[in-house]
Parts: structure tokens; sequence; C-alpha cells
């Protein structure tokens, strides 16, 4: 499969990337790139590393091996003050939004401008009714997120990541718990946002088919390592059985449904400490 067009400058360069939590391997030789301007997406079953990987891209953790670079600028060698430089240049979309509970939304996405900026109130007012508004909620700038569907505090979140207009927009299950008119809603905006923006996308999901909609290219990560990647298209006719299994959410196939154990019959007839 072909790898993003390598004529693009990328926002994010990963290669030979390694890094344990303690004595236990989660990411082992890593290669990644994230071209301007696209949105890419990273996939894998549940523990693979896609949020360790996420968070080494924002600075949270630090590499135990392998270069990583972040608009060109290697993260493992840069200063907090350097870090947080770049972090302004970066959005962040938790799962399930992370809203301050105590704050309206308007003040939840005036929240970033308010910290990093030092913009008058009114013009803080225009950017964060425009930022409402590109999501659809500007009539809603009054209320609280208890108030709130979980799709609207999605999009309400989705606001607040792009405040600041950043260059790199980071994604952890955007999906997550959404019915699926909202789920298509968020999937939309992501593309669009993206697009609207000039920034590079990188959405962690779980959601193949949702994503293969709106991203140009797909990374799938297993044991550490990337197992699998290409364009939707790519994906869509692979023949591999790992990435056929998954697209397609398969029972049977080389991800198995049981954790490795001794031979259930074994277990029940054999000894007390099965």
């Amino acid at each position: 499969m072909t790898s993003p067009s390598p004529d693009l400058a990328p926002v994010v360069d990963i290669r030979d990337l390694h890094f344990r939590y303690d004595a236990r391997d989660v990411l082992r030789g890593i290669n990644m790139r994230v071209p301007r301007g696209k949105v890419v997406a990273i996939m894998g079953g549940s523990g693979c590393g896609k949020t360790t990987l996420m968070r080494l891209i924002g600075g949270q953790l630090r590499p135990r091996g392998g270069e990583l670079k972040v608009f060109g600028e290697s993260i493992a060698d840069i200063n907090r003050e350097r870090l947080y430089d770049l972090r302004r240049r970066m959005g962040m979309l938790f799962q399930f939004g992370a809203l301050f509970t105590d704050m309206s939304v308007y003040d939840n996405v005036a929240f970033p401008l308010h910290e990093h900026t030092d913009l008058p109130e009114e013009l803080i007012r225009d950017l964060v009714l425009m930022k409402l508004h590109a999501v659809g909620l500007r009539g809603a700038a009054h209320l609280m997120p208890n108030e709130l569907s979980g799709g609207m505090a999605r999009r309400v979140a989705l606001a607040r990541t792009i405040a600041l207009d950043p260059q790199l927009i980071m994604y952890d299950e955007p999906f997550t718990g959404l019915d699926p008119i909202s789920l298509s809603v968020i999937g939309q905006l992501i593309r669009r946002l993206n697009d609207a923006l000039g920034a590079s996308s990188i959405v962690v999901t779980h959601d193949v088919q949702e994503s293969l909609q709106i991203v140009d290219y797909i990374y799938f990560v297993s044991e550490g390592r990337i197992a699998a990647e290409g364009t939707p298209d790519e994906i869509r006719a692979s023949t591999d059985p790992w990435v056929h299994q998954f697209v397609w959410g398969e029972s049977d196939g080389p991800v198995p449904f049981q954790y490795p154990a001794r031979p259930y019959r074994e277990a029940l007839l054999g000894s007390a400490d099965a």
C-alpha cells in the first residue's frame, strides 16, 4: 500500500518509535507520517498503543527510542517552554468532550482564548460565536453542559478545540457513545473543519466505517507496530486477513476472541487452580 505523498511536508513525522511503561513494551518501532492538510486515522484493538501514541505526539510522554518530530521539531529534545509553544498550535478533542461542567457553553469555548491570548472581550465574543456557528450551536451559547445531549456536547468540545485555529487537531475516540445521526454529523464536521482551517488531523477511533468516509489515510496498530496502512479504497480492497477482520468486525480471524488459557476441558476437570 502506498504511503501519503512524500512531497507534502509532514506535520508529524515518526520513525522507528519505541515506548514502554516500566518493563512492558507498548510501541515497538512505529513509522508514521501526517501530511499537511490531511486527515489520518489510527485504528486498532483496545490496548494496542493508540492513545499512548497520541500522548507522545502531544508531549505528555517522551519516546524511549526512535524519532518523533512535530512541526519539524523533535519532541524528545525540546524544553518545557518550547513544548508549550508547540501545544498552542495543537487542538485536542478528548473522549466524551471533557467540558467544564460549571461553565456555560460560551465560557467553555472562550476558555482557551482567555488563557492564551490578550484579545479584547469584544473580539473573543465574536470568535466564540463564530466557532459555535461552525458546529451549528451558536444558539446554545447560554446553555450549561448538563443541558446538552451527547452529540451537542461533543460539538461544543469541538468548537473549543478549534478556538485557537490549531494547525494540528487530535481526536481521541470522537464517535464513542453517539447515535448514528450525531456520529455522522461529527464525522462530517471533522472533515469540513480540517479543510476550512487548512489543518492536519489525527483521529484515534474504533469506528471503521465512519472513518473510511472522511479520512485520507489509515494506520492500523497491532502489538505496538503498524500492522497495515493505506487509503480508504486500499483498506476496503485489502485481502490481508487481519485488516479484513477488523474492517468488517468478524469474530473469527487472526485476532482471537478468547484470551490465551489452558484447554477448557483441562480447566474444568483438572486442578482447582485453573
